[in-house]
């Protein structure tokens, strides 16, 4: 298992993954960037130049997560917050996690500080995408600590346990 990521000069970070891990960073970015699709705008030239898009809210429950509502007592507000940034929020999405699927592979992976935030982004919809799917709760970790290894369910809590880890040494070799 990787030992996390250390920072290296000049503001960037690196981390040493193996086959197993750059394939699974892989496989879950790709599953959520299949989910992130771009965002629709409407057929008027103006608001598809201004990235005006749905103010719908979105019925799968892991892209309620990534997009959650601005304001929870307000639907109007909320409609039109959406409307006004969930295409670009969705770009960003994707963007990040290009970054991480052109730069994850086995062997020392060496990151930019942007790289690394994009990574930091990335890993964070995957980890609310698993989170969701799992109903993960804030005793995700007695609950793991408690689960037979044969439990259908303990390969992707120990996942997400993992994911969890790469985020928080990503998060500490930046600052």
């Amino acid at each position: 298992m990787s030992t996390g990521f250390s920072a290296t000069r000049g503001g960037g970070v690196a981390i040493l993954l193996d086959a197993g891990e750059a394939s699974i960073l892989r496989s879950l970015v790709s599953q959520v960037l299949g989910l992130v699709e771009p965002g629709a705008t409407g057929d008027d030239p103006l608001e598809r130049a201004l990235g005006i898009g749905s103010a719908t809210a979105p019925s799968d429950p892991v892209l309620a997560r990534l997009f959650p509502s601005a304001y929870a007592d307000d639907d109007e507000a909320a409609a039109d917050f959406r409307r006004y940034t969930e295409a670009t929020l969705r770009e960003g999405k994707r963007a990040d996690a290009e970054v991480l699927l052109k730069t994850a592979e086995q062997g020392k992976v060496e990151l930019t500080g942007e790289q690394a935030q994009a990574w930091l982004r990335a890993l964070n919809d995957v980890r609310l995408a698993l989170g969701v799917r799992l109903e993960v709760t804030e005793e995700v970790h007695e609950e793991l600590a408690g689960m037979a290894e044969d439990d259908p369910r303990y390969p992707a809590y120990v996942t997400y346990d993992w994911l969890t880890y790469l985020q928080d040494t990503l998060v500490r070799a930046l600052w």
